[in-house]
């Protein structure tokens, strides 16, 4: 069944890996947790349309195969997996009325891509505004959450100030041990 998709929000984008990939949770340690039910991110997949239905498997599907894009080790390397996504799930522009207006909108032939597709869009779209900068995976010890870098230096290396914190705290305490050893 063919569905209509929009541009999936960056936060909505970096909380869906981060809070159903396998590899940030393995990291974390919580690989025996359960994940929140799907009907939990309900309230912010707004971006799709309501006939689109999805489950934790695809979620943590969706989650996985975008992992990777933040992990990348270069812009050229985002950019081409990037590419693979929005090619494998053949996500095509499109037109749409809303109400009295159109609006630009994206089209997938297989609805179960819909989750897959709006956060393809949402990376293209980022990797080409930032050329394939400011995106990333944790720097912290032990965590392999995803960001993206809205600061204006773009220098970011955390995925929180908690995770900078720790980092920081862990690397005095080794110096200070090291200083005095």
């Amino acid at each position: 069944m063919r569905a209509t998709v929009d541009t999936m929000p960056l936060a909505t984008l970096v909380d869906l890996v981060n809070g159903w990939g396998s590899r940030p949770r393995l990291e974390a340690g919580e690989q025996g947790d359960p994940y929140p039910p799907a009907s939990d991110v309900s309230g912010r997949m707004g971006f799709l349309e309501p006939a689109v239905r999805w489950d934790e498997r695809t979620l943590v599907d969706v989650a996985d195969r975008l992992h990777p894009v933040f992990a990348a080790a270069d812009a050229d390397e985002r950019r081409a997996l990037v590419n693979d996504i929005l090619t494998s799930v053949a996500v095509r522009p499109c037109v749409r009325r809303d109400g009295d207006a159109f609006r630009e909108s994206w089209l997938v032939e297989d609805s179960r891509d819909a989750v897959l597709a709006a956060a393809a869009v949402a990376l293209r779209d980022h990797v080409a505004q930032a050329s394939g900068q400011r995106m990333g995976t944790c720097g912290g010890t032990d965590c392999a959450d995803v960001y993206v870098d809205g600061s204006p230096t773009g220098r970011r290396r955390f995925c929180s100030l908690t995770c900078q914190n720790r980092t920081r705290a862990a690397t005095f305490r080794r110096r200070h041990r090291n200083a005095s050893g």
